[in-house]
């Protein structure tokens, strides 16, 4: 095992996807759950990530480095600036998982209007 080992989690020559991904997300003191939830996936989806059963898409991939404070090639390929969990970072890949976030939470919220308008006019209906 290399010297470069951080808290435990993974040795940076023999990790995987799934290892830096789980080393990452236990480091943001996050449970799969939160960060299944947080990214908008079922928790078996993310458990295949962290199992190596799976990768992301590319808009989940940018999201999951931004929550996690990594870079993409980090996660991806263990290497590049940003090897391991970057303190402060704002680059392109943070700020595209923002984005996308912001997109994702707006969508929701105008579905969640819709809905209660919907119910309000059934309501209405109903008692008047």
């Amino acid at each position: 095992m290399s010297e470069e080992m951080t808290n435990d989690w993974f040795d940076p020559e023999t990790s995987t996807f799934g290892d830096r991904v789980a080393g990452a997300r236990e480091i943001a003191k996050m449970s799969q759950e939160e960060l299944a939830k947080r990214l908008g996936v079922k928790l078996a989806t993310l458990q295949n990530w962290e199992n190596d059963m799976a990768e992301p898409r590319a808009n989940k991939l940018s999201m999951l480095a931004g929550m996690l404070n990594v870079s993409i090639m980090w996660l991806l390929e263990g290497e590049g600036e940003g090897q391991g969990p970057l303190e402060g970072a704002s680059d392109g890949a943070d700020l595209e998982a923002i984005i996308a976030e912001i997109v994702d939470l707006k969508g929701r919220s105008i579905r969640t209007a819709n809905r209660l308008s919907a119910l309000e006019k059934r309501l209405r209906a109903w008692n008047g």
